[in-house]
């Protein structure tokens, strides 16, 4: 628990703070007086004050922070006082200012995304299982085996990259290119058509409702004990199973499961062993407790490939993922707008500290993933055209440049009393959505 509250003050200090960066750095850049700059709120635990006046102060409540800026001249001001108001700069700047804070968390997400392609990361490939009939890769004429090479002309290099390239086809629908290399290494292409698939946070995974599942991990020995039936029946080390009785290439689970089930019967194994194909005859002994047992350590071995970058590949893909999160995620909104996508996808603060622990538990990379896909959240919740957040005062500086005039008090009072009860829904939503994950 404490391990997942701080993976998630550590991830929302590091996103908080960059954005309001963002606006220190343009409001400094326009010469607009920063008073303080605050990481946290509530009583301030640690200050000091630069050159320039600013009071750099970390607080209490790790729950953000904020920048406060010289709005209004104070009384009796003298004209370098005046000049330095946030409200007395041209609207070009003022608008520049605000829009930095969003623009800084997607230009942070940029840099994640490259720093994770100069580390590379080792990745399942993209390598299918079974494919049930009936299913839209069933009637495209997809294989187990086939390996995706390619979605929609683009190159993907493992199943992550496959699931991301597939994922908005998957909730729209559509018909998609996929390029594939089969078992005997073939490429072909295959054209998948997709109904729209309904997101859900518990629903079924849309990949596997496609068809397209992970190929399971394979059985591989690991080690043979002594005297033992598996000794017998000549299994050694490095023997990957293809076939055990009626279960072909089975995973972890099913193999031990069937071993523990045919207790003093003989089983049909084959095995691929120095790339040849060997059938051995194994009859697993009877334990104490009557289960079958057969004397050897049996792993899961899941090809895997490493995914790594150049250095300006690797900025290149971080535009890239980053644009298409953005635009994937501003979709998903408009679509839960118009009732195509469930609202029970919207996650509050306990499901996002729940994802940072677990992030942060499997090890960096999955934790700057994590960090790049809510930097970008972040962003675009600000950009949204709401009034009380970044979005909602770029619309009053449009409203602005089009009317020759800032606008009125009342309008303005009316979008902040709008903007208010539409982030009261949104975070009530959150919340139960929360709750209702908690405890389900």
């Amino acid at each position: 628990m404490l391990f997942t509250v701080l993976a998630f003050l550590v991830a929302l200090g590091v996103l908080v703070t960059f954005h309001e960066l963002g606006h220190y750095w343009v409001a400094r850049r326009c010469g607009v007086r920063v008073e303080r700059f605050s990481i946290g709120f509530g009583k301030v635990l640690y200050r000091r004050f630069d050159r320039n006046g600013t009071e750099w102060a970390v607080s209490a409540l790790p729950l953000g922070g904020y920048v406060a800026m010289q709005n209004d001249p104070p009384a009796h001001a003298t004209q370098a006082q005046i000049n330095e108001s946030f409200n007395n700069k041209p609207l070009r700047q003022r608008a520049a200012i605000v829009l930095a804070g969003p623009l800084a968390n997607l230009i942070l997400a940029v840099v994640i995304y490259a720093v994770v392609g100069l580390l590379g990361t080792q990745e399942p490939i993209a390598q299918i299982g079974p494919v049930p009939a009936g299913t839209p890769a069933a009637q495209a004429g997809f294989q187990a085996g086939d390996r995706l090479v390619s979605v929609d002309g683009k190159p993907v290099d493992s199943w992550l990259q496959a699931r991301w390239a597939l994922m908005d086809a998957l909730s729209s629908g559509g018909e998609l290119e996929v390029g594939v290399k089969d078992q005997l290494g073939r490429e072909q292409n295959r054209y998948l058509t997709l109904p729209a698939g309904e997101i859900l946070p518990d629903g079924q995974d849309l990949m596997a409702q496609a068809g397209l599942v992970l190929r399971p991990a394979r059985s591989i020995v690991q080690e043979v004990f002594k005297e033992s039936a598996a000794e017998q029946g000549g299994l050694k080390e490095g023997d990957v199973i293809v076939r055990l009785g009626d279960l072909a290439e089975p995973g972890i689970t099913p193999f031990v499961q069937k071993v523990q089930q045919s207790a003093g019967q003989t089983l049909e194994l084959d095995v691929l062993r120095a790339g040849e194909l060997e059938r051995l005859l194994v009859t697993p002994a009877s334990d104490s407790q009557g289960l079958g047992r057969i004397g050897a350590q049996v792993t899961a071995d899941m090809p895997m490939t490493l995914v790594r970058y150049g250095p300006i590949e690797s900025v290149e893909r971080g535009f890239t993922r980053t644009a298409q999160t953005f635009w994937f995620s501003l979709k998903m909104i408009g679509r839960m707008i118009t009732g195509e996508v469930s609202v029970r996808n919207v996650s509050g603060p306990v499901t996002i500290a729940d994802y940072a622990g677990q992030t942060a538990r499997i090890g960096l990379i999955a934790y700057l993933n994590f960090l790049a896909l809510i930097s970008i959240s972040i962003g675009l919740l600000n950009l949204l055209p709401v009034p009380m957040l970044d979005g909602g005062h770029l619309l009053y500086y449009a409203i602005e440049a089009v009317r020759g005039k800032p606008a009125s008090e009342r309008m303005m009072l009316l979008g902040q009393r709008l903007g208010l009860a539409l982030l009261a829904v949104l975070m009530s939503i959150a919340f139960f959505n929360d709750i209702t994950r908690l405890f389900s």
